[in-house]
């Protein structure tokens, strides 16, 4: 794509952002005519090309030989209204808690095609989003949300936090509630066919072809801006114009696409909210986890009730109060157990897998994984956690290096090995608050 294309296209994205930010609450009825050859090219290198391949087997690798036809092809099929949403694979991955989760993969061009919507209603729907939304947006991240919280409730010393787990989300989502949202802002002919196709596209699953009325699935393009619309309008709004306004107290709320927390200064104002938020989210077809959601009280240990888990998860961190260097109470965060757990169960998984690849290449590979845990997990204060990770780690290399033959491998003789081969340490961090 040349520079003369992708310039066009940003300037497209920030008239419309612009266009969007001075109409604020009115519906945009044509911005399909934004969508060319160039637009799509750009969707394109925004598309992985190292993901699954869909129902008819595609991979990028496939289909770029013949970019421009298959993109020119492409941009008539959905200008025409005669483009075909291809159903979705579906297949299933282990979750921390030992369930497992559906993720929907698309065909390589309705990723690409989805990604081309996706960028015309990401330059409208930024322009209504909370600051409070960190997931799945431009220039946003979960270390972002993370900092928010930590912010907040150091500047409150503490106080009341609403933990909310919303069950299948994904799966659960209503359409009709759902076109309403997008209609909102974005009425144009052309994207609201494309989405209504998206949303009635079947789901493939061991050879049986299912349609549902509810949910988008997980591993589409189109689904991350889609599930933000809908908890924009569910949570984000409803609690900035209706909920905040009539707390005694202080409050903030702070969401990672479905992951959110609600914190309090005032526990009466929690406790209301706690009781209205079900049937709130009942009105739109969600269902809030009846053990995950849970109201804590987060306060340092000399303030706390006894008897009460005065901690909470967030994003893969376990928040908790503990002394800093000088003594003060200070909020804490380590990686979550069950985080914890999950990664050492995929890199015993890998090392099972693996154990007679070359010792070199095993030593590359892992030395990755450790080093995208330290850039996800590693923060100020978590360096133990990081640690033992790395040591368990080694621990399970160790083990299935010993099962590639009869001759065990013994601590002693791998010592010299883990010297040669030394994997990555954390890096050198602060290791608590002062």
């Amino acid at each position: 794509m040349s520079a003369q294309e992708l310039e066009t296209v940003s300037t497209k994205c920030q008239r419309i952002a612009e266009l969007a930010k001075r109409k604020l609450g009115c519906a945009f009825t044509s911005l399909a005519h934004h969508i060319d050859l160039a637009w799509l090219k750009h969707a394109y290198h925004r598309t992985r090309k190292d993901g699954a391949a869909g129902i008819d087997g595609i991979l990028a690798k496939d289909y770029e030989p013949d970019l421009d036809e298959n993109l020119g092809r492409l941009l008539e099929a959905a200008k025409s209204g005669n483009y075909y949403a291809p159903p979705v694979k579906r297949v299933w991955i282990p979750k921390g808690d030992g369930k497992q989760r559906p993720i929907g993969i698309p065909t390589f061009e309705d990723k690409v095609l989805q990604r081309a919507v996706a960028m015309v209603l990401e330059s409208v729907f930024e322009q209504d989003f909370y600051d409070s939304s960190y997931g799945f947006r431009p220039g946003r991240s979960a270390h972002q949300a993370l900092d928010a919280v930590w912010r907040e409730l150091s500047a409150s010393q503490g106080g009341w936090v609403l933990e909310l787990d919303i069950e299948a989300f994904f799966d659960t989502l209503e359409h009709p509630h759902l076109r309403a949202f997008v209609r909102q802002r974005v009425s144009d002919g052309v994207l609201c066919k494309l989405i209504d196709k998206w949303l009635k596209a079947g789901v493939l699953e061991e050879g049986q072809l299912s349609y549902r009325d509810e949910g988008t699935p997980q591993g589409g393009v189109i689904s991350p801006i889609l599930a933000n619309l809908y908890l924009h309008h569910v949570l984000d709004h409803w609690y900035e114009t209706e909920v905040r306004p009539r707390l005694r107290g202080r409050s903030a709320l702070t969401r990672y696409a479905d992951d959110a927390v609600l914190t309090f200064s005032d526990e009466a104002d929690a406790r209301k909210v706690l009781e209205v938020l079900p049937k709130r989210f009942e009105r739109f077809g969600l269902r809030l986890h009846p053990v995950k959601t849970r109201l804590v009280q987060f306060v340092p240990p000399d303030r706390e009730r006894e008897g009460e888990d005065h901690s909470f998860d967030l994003l893969g961190f376990t928040h908790y109060w503990g002394r800093s260097q000088r003594g003060r109470w200070v909020i804490k965060r380590k990686t979550a157990k069950d985080r914890l757990r999950k990664a050492l169960k995929r890199v015993k998984d890998w090392c099972r897998a693996h154990r007679h690849d070359p010792i070199k290449t095993q030593y590359v590979t892992l030395s990755r994984k450790l080093q995208g845990h330290y850039g996800y997990y590693g923060i100020i204060g978590n360096r133990p956690a990081l640690y033992r990770f790395r040591m368990e780690l080694i621990r399970l290399w160790v083990k299935w290096l010993g099962r590639r033959s009869q001759r065990r491998l013994t601590w002693r003789a791998a010592i010299p090995l883990l010297e040669r081969l030394h994997l990555p340490e954390p890096p050198p961090w602060q290791a608590a608050v002062s």
